[in-house]
C-alpha cells in the first residue's frame, strides 16, 4: 500500500472550506428534489410491474401444476380401480397426499362417481357443501367433459378453512363420464403466495375480475369483484386513496399490483425535510470545523483504541472508519483488512466443522440391516405358493418401505410420514411371525405433523424384534409418541426377556461415552442416539429401561420448542 501524503492542519482546513460551501449545498438540494420526484415515479412503476410479474410466475406455476395433476389423476390406475371398487380408495388418498404435501398452495380434494357418491374427500363431511358440488359443479362437467372447470367463488369448510378457487375435471371410461375430480385451493395459501411483494396491494382475479385472493380487503367490491375507479391512465382510486396500478393477464387470471401514491408523497416530504435539516446542520458544522480539526488526530487514536478493546472482548465486527488522509487512515485500513482476514478464517473454520458434522450424520444414516431383507424375501418366497394375494401385499409394503428408506431429499420428515413407514415395517414382520407378533400405536395427534429425523424409530423396533424372541415365542410392541413440556418423547416398549442389570449398565455407559466399539450396544441403537446428540445437543438422545422377565423400554427425547411443524 502506497503511503498517503501528509497534510498540515491549515491546508486541511482550507481544503474543507473550499469544498463545502453554501452554493454547492443549495445546488445539491435542488438537484436532489428534481431527482427524487423522478425516482419515486419510476420506482412506483417498476415496483408494481415487478410485483405483478413475480405473482404471474408463481401463480402460473401453481396453476399448471394443478392442471398436470388433474390430467394425471384422471388417468391414474388408483382412480380407475376405486371407481370399480370403492373399498380401494386409500390408494386415491395416497396419491393426493403425496401431491398435496409438496405444494405451496394446498387444496381440499373431492372424488365423486356418477351416482353422486363421494368416494374420497379430504375435509370433514359437510352435507351442504356436497349438495352444492352436486348441484353446481358436476352438471357443468357433465356438459363439458373435455374441459377444465374453474370457479373463483369462496367456499367455507366446517373445519374453518376457506377455499377461493375451484378446479375440476371429468374421469372418462370408454368415452363416458365415470367420475369427477375436484380440487379447491385454500385462500390462505394463495394469499401467502402473493404476500410480501414490493407493491402495496396485490389482487389475483379471474377473467371476470372476481377476486381469488388479495393482500388487502379494501379492494373487495360488490359480489366479490375488483372494480376500482379509474381517473387517469394507470391511476385508480380506492377508498379515497390514489394508487398506481399495473395489470397482467396470465392465462385465465388477471393480476393487479397497486402502489399507494400517498405513501410515496409522504416519503418525499420526509426526504425534503430531512435534506433541509442536513443543509442547516452542514452550515453550522462548516463554521465550527476549523476549531475541531486540531483534535482530529486524537479522535483517530481513540477510534483505534476502542476498536482494539472491542476486538479483545470478542466483538468481530469492531471495524474502524477513519478518513483523515494521513497515516492514521492507512493504519485503520490495515486493521480492517486484518479483521476481514480473521473473520474469513473463522467462517471457514465454522463451515468445515459443519461439513464434518453433516458427513457424520450422513454416514450414520446410511447403515442398513441386510438380515431384514433376507427374512422378508424368504417369507415372500414361500408365501407365493400359499397365498398369492398376501404375497402381493408383501411386495407392495416392501416397495413402499424401500422407496422411503432410500429417499434422500428430506432428512427431516413429518412423523406421520415416518409412522407410515413403521407400520409397513411391522406389517412385513407380521407376515413372517404371524400371530406371534402384535403391535400397538399410541401417538398423540399433536405429534403427527412435527418434523423428525427420517427413520427415527426403525432401529429401536428392529432391536426389540431381534432380542425379543430370544426366550419367548410371542412378542408385543407398544410404540408411543407424546409431547411432555418442552420435549417430544418417543418410546418403543416390548414384553421380551429384558436386559440383565450388569449388561444394561454397560450399554448406558457406552451411549454416554459415545463408544461404538462394543457390539452389545447395537449399531442401530448407537446411530440413533448419535444422530440426536449431533442434531439437538447432549441433553437429548436415547434412554433405556429394562427388567428381566418384564421387558424393555427405549425412549428418545427431542426438543419440542422451535420444532418444525407441517401445516
Amino acid at each position: 500500500m502506497k503511503p498517503l501524503q501528509g497534510k498540515n492542519f491549515k491546508d486541511a482546513t482550507r481544503a474543507l472550506f473550499l469544498k463545502y460551501t453554501v452554493i454547492p449545498i443549495l445546488l445539491i438540494i435542488i438537484l436532489f428534489l428534481v431527482f427524487t420526484v423522478f425516482v419515486f415515479k419510476i420506482k412506483a412503476i417498476h415496483d408494481t410491474k415487478q410485483s405483478a410479474q413475480q405473482v404471474e410466475s408463481e401463480i402460473m406455476t401453481v396453476y399448471q401444476t394443478y392442471l398436470d395433476e388433474l390430467e394425471y389423476m384422471a388417468n391414474a390406475s388408483a382412480v380407475k380401480e376405486t371407481l370399480r371398487s370403492s373399498s380401494k380408495n386409500h390408494y386415491v388418498y395416497e396419491e393426493f397426499y403425496n401431491f398435496n404435501n409438496q405444494q405451496t398452495v394446498k387444496s381440499a380434494f373431492h372424488f365423486v362417481d356418477k351416482r353422486d357418491v363421494f368416494l374420497a374427500q379430504t375435509i370433514p363431511s359437510d352435507h351442504e357443501l356436497n349438495k352444492k358440488i352436486i348441484r353446481d359443479i358436476l352438471p357443468w362437467i357433465d356438459k363439458n367433459p373435455e374441459e377444465i372447470y374453474m370457479d373463483a367463488n369462496r367456499t367455507e369448510f366446517i373445519n374453518g378453512k376457506v377455499a377461493s378457487f375451484t378446479i375440476g375435471k371429468a374421469v372418462m371410461q370408454e368415452g363416458q363420464v365415470a367420475g369427477y375430480l375436484i380440487y379447491q385451493l385454500y385462500e390462505e395459501d394463495l394469499e401467502r403466495l402473493i404476500f410480501g411483494k414490493k407493491a402495496d396491494i396485490i389482487v389475483l382475479a379471474d377473467d371476470y375480475d372476481y377476486i381469488i385472493a388479495s393482500t388487502n380487503s379494501i379492494v373487495v367490491g360488490l359480489m366479490n369483484k375488483f372494480s376500482p375507479e379509474h381517473y387517469h391512465d394507470h391511476y385508480v382510486k380506492i377508498k379515497d386513496d390514489n394508487y398506481y396500478m399495473s395489470k397482467i393477464a396470465a392465462g385465465d387470471f388477471s393480476i393487479y399490483a397497486l402502489k399507494n401514491m400517498k405513501n410515496d408523497h409522504l416519503v418525499f416530504y420526509l426526504y425534503v425535510i430531512f435534506l433541509a435539516l442536513i443543509g442547516v446542520l452542514l452550515f453550522f458544522l462548516l463554521k465550527n470545523l476549523a476549531e475541531k480539526m486540531s483534535s482530529q488526530n486524537a479522535a483517530s487514536i481513540d477510534k483505534l483504541m476502542q476498536a482494539v478493546t472491542k476486538l479483545e472482548k470478542g466483538d468481530m465486527t469492531a471495524y474502524v472508519h477513519i478518513q483523515t488522509g494521513d497515516e492514521f487512515e492507512m493504519l485503520a485500513q490495515h486493521y480492517n483488512k486484518m479483521l476481514d482476514n480473521l473473520n474469513e478464517l473463522m467462517e471457514k473454520n465454522r463451515e468445515l466443522s459443519n461439513i464434518r458434522r453433516i458427513k457424520e450424520i450422513k454416514l450414520l444414516e446410511s447403515q442398513f440391516n441386510p438380515h431384514f431383507m433376507f427374512n422378508v424375501l424368504e417369507t415372500l418366497r414361500y408365501t407365493m405358493f400359499i397365498d398369492r394375494e398376501q404375497a402381493q401385499e408383501i411386495i407392495f409394503s416392501l416397495s413402499r418401505l424401500l422407496r422411503y428408506s432410500i429417499h434422500k431429499d428430506d432428512q427431516l420428515v413429518p412423523f406421520e410420514q415416518d409412522l407410515n413407514y413403521i407400520v409397513d415395517y411391522l406389517q412385513l414382520h407380521q407376515y413372517r411371525f404371524q400371530d406371534r407378533l402384535d403391535y400397538e400405536l399410541d401417538v398423540a395427534d399433536t405429534v403427527r405433523p412435527i418434523f423428525v429425523p427420517r427413520l427415527l424409530l426403525q432401529p429401536l423396533i428392529e432391536n426389540a424384534i431381534k432380542y425379543g424372541y430370544q426366550t419367548k415365542t410371542h412378542l408385543h410392541i407398544l410404540i408411543s409418541a407424546k409431547i411432555k413440556g418442552n420435549q417430544i418423547v418417543f418410546s418403543v416398549q416390548d414384553d421380551g426377556p429384558g436386559i440383565e442389570a450388569e449388561k444394561l449398565a454397560a450399554i448406558r455407559e457406552n451411549l454416554k461415552t459415545m463408544d461404538s466399539t462394543n457390539l452389545d450396544i447395537g449399531i442401530g441403537l448407537y446411530n440413533t442416539h448419535r444422530r440426536m446428540v449431533l442434531q439437538y445437543g447432549e441433553d437429548y438422545g436415547i434412554q433405556i429401561d429394562s427388567s428381566i422377565g418384564v421387558g424393555t423400554t427405549v425412549t428418545i427425547k427431542m426438543p419440542y420448542k422451535g420444532a418444525k411443524i407441517d401445516v
